[in-house]
């Protein structure tokens, strides 16, 4: 059974920064894709960023590119979103998922079997 157990997360004003961690279990880590998910109120869960746990690659989406940055340590299983110059507009739910195995896909929510509790971002102006 696969977990991830989120933390981190809170309240902030724009132009400053949080980070998010994600510590899972229950598969062979080494082998998948982790990734970033948020939603917000009313809208589709969108992908923020991603990463393969054996090192290979990462991607982001256009509108957090520069500011935020995913990363891992694997000898703890555990994946991190640092999110920097914070805008209003990153409010929401951040959710981390896994695809186990990985695949080429990882911008799609449907592609990400394993999804953690969620952990609330606000972002005030």
């Amino acid at each position: 059974q696969v977990q991830l157990v989120e933390s981190g997360g809170g309240s902030v004003q724009a132009g400053g920064s949080l980070g998010l961690s994600c510590a899972a279990s229950g598969h062979t880590y080494t082998n998948s894709r982790m990734a970033w998910f948020r939603q917000a109120p009313g809208k589709q869960r969108e992908v923020v960023a991603s990463l393969t746990t054996n090192g290979a690659w990462s991607g982001y989406a256009d509108s957090v590119r520069g500011r935020f940055t995913i990363s891992q340590d694997n000898a703890k299983n555990t994946v991190y979103l640092q999110m920097n110059s914070l805008k209003p507009e990153d409010t929401a739910m951040y959710y981390c998922a896994a695809q186990v195995p990985a695949t080429i896909r990882w911008a799609s929510a449907n592609v990400y079997s394993y999804w953690g509790q969620g952990t609330q971002v606000t972002v005030s102006s």
